[in-house]
C-alpha cells in the first residue's frame, strides 16, 4: 500500500519564499531592460541628439519652493555632458541656514548660452528647453559635539538635539544613452520625469545622485561659518540605473516610515551604489535566503529545547553566554536608536535564548526559588568537564576589563549608561567566540555530538557565511565586521567533531542519554 507522503508546513512556507525569490529578482533584471522602438514614425527623439553641448547653472536658496531668495553659485558653460566631472564650489551660507535653517541647490539645464557676464535668475527662467531639479542640501544630525570624556569636565557640552549638516559631496546625474524611446510602454516612473521641447522631443532628465549621497559626507554648519566648500559630481547614467535609483529612492521613502532609521538606509544605498546587476541579483538572493535560514534556526531551535527531557551534554556556561550576548546586543541596539525592523528579530532572538536558561537553570517562578533536579549520572559528567573548560577563559576577564578602562579614558561617549554597553558589546563582540568553547571542550570529553541540535546549527551556519558575503558589501564598523567572521571558525570545528564524532542513528547513545526518534531495541546491548 502507497502511503502518500504530505510536505510540512516549513517546506510549503520555504518554497513559497523560495519563489517570491525568484520572482524579485527577474523584476530587478527587469529593470535594466530599455523598451526598444521598432518604428521610429512612433517613437519620441531625444533632445541630446542634436546637441553636443550644454549649460548648466547652479543657485542656491534656503527653501525649495521661493525664487526671490535665489544667490548665484556657479555657472558650467558647453560643458560636453558625455563625460563625468567634478568640481569644487565655494558655497555661501546664508543666516538661516546657520541657525539650524534649510539650504537648497537649484540645478538648471538648457543648450543655449547666457549672454553677458553676470548671470541672472530671469535670464535663466528665459532660456527655452530649459529642465531642472532640486536637491535639498542640508540634513539633521546629532553632532558629535554631544559625546564627551566622561572622566573630564563636561559643563560645557552642547546638548543631544539634531543640528544642520551640509552635504560637502553631492552628484546630478543625467539620462545620455537613450536616444529613442516608444509612445506605448515607457515606465511610469520614467513618463513622470519627461518634459518636452517645442519640437516634441524629451528634454534630458536630470536627477540628483540619491544612491551616492551617505552621512559619511555630512559636516556640521556652525554659527560663525560664513561659507563652505562642496564638491560636485557630474556622471551621465544609464537607463536601468536610473530606474533602479529612483525605485530605491521611493522604497527608502516608504521604509523610513516604518522604522528603518537614516544609519539603515544609508547602509542600502551603499549596496546599491556604483555596483551591477549582476552583483544585485546576488545580493537579493543571499539576503532572501539569509532570512529563510534564521526562521528555520529559530523554529528548530524552539522545537528542539522543548523536547528536550535531558541536559546530558549541553552546556550550561553557553547557553547562559548566548542569553546574555542577545541581551546585551539588543540594549546596544536600542541605546542606537535601530529601527524596530531590527529590533524585532533581535527581541525574538533574546526572548528564546532566555527561555532555554529556564531550561537549563528550573526556577520556581510562583515562589522565586531554584527547583530541585534530579540529576543523572552523565549530566552531571557534564557539568564536570563544562567547569573545566570555565578554568581556562577566566584570563580573558582582565583583557575586557583593560579595553573598558582604555575606552573611558581615551574615547568620549553619550554618557556612563553608553560606555557601559559599548564596552561590554565589544567584549561580546571581541570575545564571542571564545565563550563558545566550552561546548566543544564537552564535545571532546564525551566523544559525542549526538546531544546537539544539529538542524539548527546548520542554519545557523548557513546565516553566518552570509553574514560573510555582507560584510564586504555593507559598510559597519569594523568590530562589527570582524565579528561576522568569528562564528566561523567555531562552526568549522563543530562539523569537524561531526565527523570524528559519527552519531549512530540505530541506538541509543548511552554517554549523552539521548531520547530521540530511533527504533525500538528488544535485544540486549552487549558489552
Amino acid at each position: 500500500m502507497l502511503i502518500m507522503y504530505i510536505p510540512s508546513l516549513s517546506l510549503i512556507l520555504s518554497l513559497c519564499f523560495t519563489a517570491y525569490i525568484g520572482h524579485s529578482m527577474w523584476t530587478m533584471a527587469k529593470l535594466f531592460i530599455a523598451p526598444e522602438c521598432q518604428n521610429r514614425m512612433n517613437c519620441i527623439h531625444s533632445f541630446l541628439n542634436s546637441h553636443s553641448k550644454l549649460q548648466m547653472v547652479i543657485f542656491s536658496s534656503v527653501s525649495g519652493y521661493r525664487e526671490d531668495d535665489l544667490k548665484f553659485v556657479h555657472y558650467f558653460k558647453d560643458f560636453n555632458f558625455q563625460k563625468p566631472f567634478e568640481h569644487d564650489l565655494d558655497v555661501e551660507i546664508p543666516y538661516k541656514t546657520r541657525r539650524n535653517g534649510t539650504l537648497f541647490f537649484h540645478v538648471h539645464i538648457f543648450p543655449n548660452p547666457l549672454i553677458g557676464d553676470e548671470v541672472r535668475w530671469e535670464s535663466v527662467q528665459r532660456s527655452p528647453n530649459r529642465t531642472s531639479t532640486l536637491i535639498e542640501m542640508t540634513q539633521y544630525q546629532i553632532p558629535e559635539t554631544s559625546k564627551y570624556k566622561l572622566l573630564q569636565e563636561n559643563s560645557n557640552v552642547a546638548p543631544e538635539r539634531p543640528v544642520t549638516h551640509l552635504k560637502t559631496e553631492v552628484g546630478i546625474n543625467m539620462l545620455t544613452n537613450v536616444q529613442y524611446l516608444p509612445l506605448n510602454g515607457i515606465p511610469g516612473e520614467i513618463a513622470a520625469l519627461l518634459r518636452f521641447s517645442r519640437n516634441r522631443e524629451f528634454l534630458p532628465i536630470v536627477r540628483h545622485d540619491f544612491l551616492n549621497d551617505r552621512l559619511q559626507s555630512l559636516q556640521e554648519i556652525k554659527k560663525g561659518v560664513s561659507s563652505m566648500q562642496v564638491k560636485l559630481k557630474y556622471s551621465p547614467i544609464s537607463f536601468g540605473m536610473l530606474r533602479l535609483m529612483l525605485h530605491v529612492e521611493a522604497s527608502m521613502s516608504s521604509v523610513q516610515t516604518l522604522g528603518f532609521s537614516v544609519k539603515e538606509i544609508d547602509q542600502v544605498k551603499g549596496i546599491f551604489a556604483d555596483t551591477n546587476i549582476y552583483l544585485l541579483l546576488g545580493t537579493i538572493f543571499v539576503s532572501g535566503f539569509h532570512l529563510l535560514f534564521d526562521f528555520l534556526a529559530f523554529k528548530n531551535d524552539v522545537s528542539f529545547w522543548h523536547s528536550r527531557k535531558s541536559l546530558a551534554g549541553i552546556s550550561a556556561h553557553t547557553v547562559l553566554w548566548h542569553a546574555f550576548s542577545h541581551i546585551i546586543i539588543l540594549l546596544y541596539l536600542i541605546e542606537e536608536k535601530s529601527s524596530l525592523l531590527i529590533l524585532i528579530p533581535s527581541f525574538i532572538g533574546a526572548l528564546i535564548e532566555v527561555w532555554k536558561v529556564h531550561k537549563v537553570i528550573p526556577i520556581d517562578w510562583k515562589h522565586l526559588k531554584f527547583k530541585k533536579a534530579f540529576v543523572s549520572s552523565e549530566e552531571q559528567r557534564t557539568k564536570e568537564f563544562d567547569r573545566e573548560s570555565m578554568k581556562y577563559l577566566c584570563y580573558l576577564y582582565p583583557l575586557i576589563i583593560g579595553a573598558a578602562v582604555y575606552s573611558l579614558v581615551n574615547e568620549v561617549h553619550r554618557s556612563w549608561y553608553s560606555w557601559i554597553i559599548r564596552s561590554t558589546v565589544n567584549g561580546v563582540y571581541a570575545f564571542g567566540f571564545i565563550f563558545m568553547l566550552p561546548q566543544l571542550f564537552v564535545n571532546y570529553r564525551l566523544k559525542s555530538v549526538a546531544h546537539l541540535p544539529w538542524r539548527t546549527f546548520m542554519y545557523k551556519a548557513f546565516s553566518t557565511f552570509i553574514d560573510d558575503v555582507f560584510a564586504f558589501i555593507i559598510t559597519m564598523p569594523t568590530a562589527h565586521r570582524l565579528a561576522c567572521f568569528r562564528d566561523d571558525v567555531v562552526f568549522l570545528i563543530y562539523l569537524y567533531q561531526r565527523w570524528l564524532y559519527p552519531v549512530d542513528k540505530s541506538r541509543i547513545d548511552e554517554d549523552t542519554s539521548i531520547v530521540s526518534e530511533v527504533p525500538t531495541i528488544d535485544a540486549k546491548k552487549s558489552d
